[in-house]
């Protein structure tokens, strides 16, 4: 049975749970207050879940109101993108296929809205082997990394370009 893939825009029912798995990953992503979580679905170009509150992604298209620094990193070298911020799976629904449903629903937004570049970062450090192995399954290829907080992180700059 296939994931039921809802609109974060439209169906405000797991918010609050959605948050709760955000900030329980927040090693691999960073934590969020309600606010901060609210203000980046409003600006997000695709913001989507798995009910009742499962996984979740968010990705920002290149004019959406939006200034974090690896976004920021992207418009200032591509034109047209869609950026993934972020796609968390609760820890009690890890290996049963969301993320790749959540990046599927996506790809098909992404036609939609005539986006063929998706973009998004991966940790190198601290290391997050499950998200890079996850992310070359789905055919992103490293096109760059920055280093910051003095070299305590750094991400590696992933890309896929998409055809359909």
């Amino acid at each position: 049975m296939a994931p039921d893939i809802r609109d974060l825009h439209i169906d405000f029912s797991a918010r609050a749970d959605l948050l709760r798995v955000n900030n329980a990953s927040s090693r691999e992503t960073s934590l969020l207050t309600a606010d901060k979580f609210d203000r980046m679905i409003a600006s997000a170009r695709v913001a989507t879940f798995v009910a009742p509150a499962a996984a979740f992604l968010l990705a920002f298209e290149q004019t959406d109101d939006y200034e974090g620094g690896h976004f920021l990193w992207f418009r200032d070298r591509l034109d047209k993108f869609l950026y993934v911020d972020r796609i968390v799976v609760a820890h009690a629904h890890r290996r049963r296929g969301l993320g790749r449903a959540l990046y599927g629903d996506l790809f098909n937004r992404a036609e939609t809205l005539s986006h063929i570049t998706i973009v998004c970062e991966v940790n190198l450090q601290p290391p997050n082997p499950i998200s890079d192995n996850f992310h070359a399954d789905q055919g992103f290829e490293e096109v760059g990394r920055v280093t910051m907080d003095g070299g305590a992180k750094t991400v590696r700059y992933l890309l896929r370009q998409h055809r359909g």
